[in-house]
């Protein structure tokens, strides 16, 4: 295993899951891993798997090549730019609501529309 790498992946996984507002619980649950995995995995001890490192960009909402130090920025927590200029970071607190809503079904989906209706009213 190349340790460097690691620590990297971790470092740049810990920062993008602070940044949405999660917890290391919460992260892992969403990548179908233990919390123990995903903590010496933030902590540079292990290596995630090819699916895992898919449904971990996916859930913490980063680029493969951010979370493996590919970007040409050289900083793996920069948001990703568009062809058009800077793409804007959603705040955290919205960034978490997403996450969450991305794991609901149609039904709990109907409700949580129907709760939102209703605060703005």
């Amino acid at each position: 295993m190349n340790e460097e790498l690691a620590k990297m992946i971790g470092e740049a996984a810990r920062e993008a899951r602070q940044r949405a507002g999660l917890t290391q619980a919460e992260v892992a649950s969403l990548v179908e891993i233990t919390s123990m995995v995903y903590s010496r995995m933030e902590r540079g001890k292990v290596m995630p798997s090819v699916p895992t490192l898919r449904r971990l960009c996916s859930v913490l909402h980063i680029s493969s090549d951010d979370l493996l130090g590919l970007s040409g920025s050289g900083a793996a927590n920069e948001p990703t730019r568009s062809s058009r200029g800077k793409q804007e970071e959603p705040a955290p607190s919205l960034r978490r609501l997403l996450t969450l809503v991305l794991r609901m079904d149609e039904t709990q989906l109907q409700a949580l529309t129907g709760m939102a209706g209703a605060l703005l009213r």
